[in-house]
């Protein structure tokens, strides 16, 4: 008897290992069906989901904005750069002021140039577009404003200096330096007597070939007559204000009338007060740092008038006035006997210093009086030393303490050939040089002056 086949039961734990198999895959189609249909439609819909922080930032507009701010300057500053005014300064006819930097100005035409001060400031060597090499009678500098100051007094074309001829040399040398500066050295000449001066200009003007043309025409007659030396009877000469410490004791010894040392002191703070790199004084007189004359006290007066009214004082006094009409008679009359010998051998007429007037010229001529003065009032002073320290402090307030360079000052000092310059006037005049940055020297006579001329050979 065929016995039936007996049914194979599956395995329990391979029924599980598959139920679990498919479990796990159906997961996984669902979860890739999902990835899937989010890439495709998600996607869509986020894009426009921006963050409105995001859309307000617009880096290009302003990366515009900054090209903009920082061009703009530049074009400004370019135009400013592009300064007109330098490229003219090589016309002659121009007489250029330039004005300083904290000062506003205007270009003006014409001759007038640039007012309201110098674009150079007050420092030498600021910008160096008028720098030139400077040279009078040997003395040498380098800079851009100059200015010369001649001594026109009479005592200039006294005989013993050389009369009117060694006046022209002075007068040749300073044109021929002008007319060699660079064309943009701005410069300027003053002529003093005593102190009493006239400025060829207001200011200091640019260098050219007009304006030099126009100053030796302008210098020409200046003692070139025996009959009017200096600036007698010269109705524009004046006498300037010093600006500078005007209430200061020593300003006001220096506004005084007479004394040497008064009028060199004065005529030097008129100077530094023009703002410039350097000076170079042509004069008869000059001991560097000394005292000066000062106002008399109250009871200095007092005194004096006790001395003046005694009766041996009054007698001499009268017979001394009752001279005075033959003794300028006497003058007279010895001046046109010299002249005439004078005439006679080709010389020009005889200058008399005429310092203290009469006096003086009895006193040049030989003359002696019968009845001398029987003497004036005694001089008072302020010393050397208070002296020096005023122009110490005149230079820092113009100069150093504007962050600006202290001038050189130069000295000419033109003597007879046989006057007395003492050892100890040397040595002052070197320490006032010296003090200032500058240089001296000492020519006497009417040949040492020629041989001495320098500013024909000095080019720029």
């Amino acid at each position: 008897m065929i016995s039936e086949p007996k049914k194979r039961k599956m395995n329990p734990m391979l029924l599980n290992v598959l139920l679990i198999s498919g479990g796990l895959h159906l997961a996984a189609i669902l979860v890739l069906g999902g990835i899937t249909v989010y890439n495709l439609v998600v996607p869509d819909e986020a894009q426009f989901e921006e963050p409105p922080e995001v859309a307000e930032e617009e880096p290009p507009p302003e990366i515009k904005i900054e090209i903009k701010k920082r061009n703009a300057p530049e074009q400004q500053s370019m135009q400013r750069l592009k300064m007109k005014q330098v490229s003219n300064i090589s016309v002659d006819p121009l007489d250029v002021d330039l004005p300083e930097m904290e000062d506003s100005f205007t270009v003006n035409a014409g001759t007038d140039g640039i007012g309201a001060g110098s674009l150079l400031g007050n420092t030498r060597g600021s910008i160096g577009i008028g720098m030139s090499d400077v040279s009078v009678f040997g003395l040498k500098t380098r800079a851009e404003r100059i200015l010369f100051v001649i001594d026109a007094d009479r005592e200039m074309v006294t005989d013993k200096k050389g009369g009117l001829n060694s006046y022209k040399v002075i007068k040749d040398e300073i044109t021929d330096m002008v007319a060699n500066l660079s064309t943009g050295t701005l410069f300027n000449v003053i002529l003093h007597d005593g102190k009493k001066t006239l400025g060829f200009k207001n200011q200091l003007v640019s260098a050219g070939q007009e304006i030099h043309r126009e100053l030796v025409e302008w210098i020409a007659p200046i003692n070139s007559n025996a009959s009017s030396p200096g600036l007698e009877g010269v109705a524009q000469a004046g006498r300037p204000s010093l600006t500078t410490f005007r209430d200061h004791e020593v300003n006001k010894a220096l506004r005084l009338s007479g004394g040497r040392a008064n009028e060199t002191a004065f005529i030097a703070q008129h100077a530094l007060e023009q703002n410039l790199d350097a000076v170079f004084f042509i004069t008869g007189y000059h001991r560097g740092f000394e005292r000066i004359r000062r106002r008399p006290t109250e009871r200095e007066n007092k005194d004096w008038e006790r001395t003046t009214s005694s009766n041996r004082y009054q007698k001499q006094l009268e017979a001394h006035r009752a001279e005075i009409p033959l003794m300028k008679k006497r003058i007279e009359e010895e001046l046109k006997r010299q002249n005439k010998v004078r005439k006679s051998k080709g010389l020009p007429p005889r200058v008399l210093g005429q310092r203290h007037g009469f006096y003086s010229n009895a006193n040049e001529l030989g003359l002696e009086w019968e009845n001398p003065h029987p003497g004036f009032q005694p001089l008072y002073w302020i010393n050397e030393r208070d002296v020096r320290k005023y122009f110490r402090d005149l230079v820092k307030e113009i100069y150093t303490d504007k962050g600006g360079e202290e001038p050189s000052l130069n000295v000419i000092l033109f003597l007879a050939g046989d006057e007395t310059f003492r050892d100890e006037w040397a040595k002052s005049l070197d320490r006032y040089v010296r003090a200032n940055s500058g240089k001296n020297r000492v020519i006497r006579g009417e040949d040492e002056i020629k041989s001495a001329r320098s500013a024909q050979d000095t080019k720029n």
